[in-house]
């Protein structure tokens, strides 16, 4: 586990959080010390130490992620292989129709989204909630991909969870599209019908791997790096980028999206 990482990013939140090593120990119920031996990479964080701190400090899995067990759970067969490419991966470009990209989505977003699946139980939602946390942890490190995102305007309309976390998660996609390496550009509904529409996908290119795409099925989907494929899904991903709103207007989109969802809570 990258330990240096975690405890940089556990500083940073609590400093923008106003709170003194001592103060999160007090909220954490545990010693000024060990925060302060977790920030400096020096131990070891629990599963229930960055649960706690996670809370304390507004984070969404930007610590969780970084646990040391990368072990992938609740992931089929069919799936297992992505995990591998996203981390080995220089450039993921995706598009996502109905919901929220999962790299970039929220722990709430995430469950109430898989609490849909008809096999949903509590334990296979927190346990592929933890799959998808982990995931995101190719955000964190040193050499992160470039991740260029599109969604349809109905993702952020459609009220998955309820207005506080629809709330969350677009200023969750704010704060993520500051950084210079991630972009999120909103196809307007005026368009009408896209070459993207029968759903979604994911492109990976890696210097030492073949490109492989992940397809969206309502049943099973498929990874593969087949050439074909991947030809045909780049050529689809292009043609739904020309009708996308620049990064700056969908930004703008986002904020009055989120603006509503604020007013109505």
């Amino acid at each position: 586990m990258p330990a240096e990482v975690y405890g940089e990013i556990l500083r940073k939140a609590r400093e923008a959080a106003g709170l003194s090593q001592a103060a999160l120990g007090e909220l954490l119920s545990c010693s000024e010390s060990l925060v302060g031996l977790i920030e400096r990479g020096k131990r070891r964080p629990s599963k229930g130490f960055t649960l706690a701190a996670e809370a304390a400090l507004g984070l969404n899995g930007e610590l969780y992620g970084l646990l040391p067990n990368t072990t992938v759970m609740s992931t089929p067969t069919w799936f297992s292989e992505w995990p591998k490419v996203e981390e080995k991966a220089h450039t993921i470009r995706t598009w996502q129709p109905l919901v929220v990209p999962g790299l970039l989505q929220t722990a709430c977003y995430m469950r109430a989204v898989l609490s849909s699946a008809p096999w949903a139980t509590k334990q296979w939602i927190e346990e592929a909630v933890e799959t998808r946390l982990r995931r995101q942890s190719i955000f964190e490190r040193g050499d992160p991909p470039l991740y260029w995102a599109l969604i349809d305007e109905c993702v952020l309309l459609r009220r998955v969870g309820g207005d506080d976390v629809m709330g969350e998660q677009l200023a969750h996609l704010l704060e993520l599209t500051e950084r210079p390496n991630i972009s999120l550009q909103v196809v307007p509904l005026d368009v009408g019908v896209t070459a993207g529409v029968l759903g979604g996908f994911a492109l990976a290119q890696g210097d030492h791997i073949a490109d492989h795409v992940s397809i969206d099925a309502a049943a099973q989907a498929t990874v593969t790096a087949r050439e074909e494929t991947v030809r045909r899904v780049n050529v689809i991903y292009d043609a739904i980028h020309k009708w996308a709103h620049p990064v700056h207007v969908s930004r703008r989109l986002i904020r009055e999206v989120a603006a509503r969802y604020e007013d109505q809570r």
